[in-house]
């Protein structure tokens, strides 16, 4: 896999978890925790999508 079609996966992924975050966020009574963890993904997401970029 090359790292242009790295990248581009691993920003699907981080634009996929933030709409699930913005819908979670929305919906009445979610669990706080799964939020954290969702958020805690899309940074390690937006960290290496840094790293592969510099």
């Amino acid at each position: 896999m090359s790292v242009a079609s790295h990248l581009q996966e691993l920003r699907r992924k981080h634009e996929t978890l933030s709409t699930t975050v913005e819908k979670e966020q929305r919906s009445p009574g979610t669990d706080q925790l799964k939020i954290a963890e969702l958020k805690k993904q899309k940074l390690k997401l937006k960290e290496e999508i840094e790293r592969l970029t510099q």
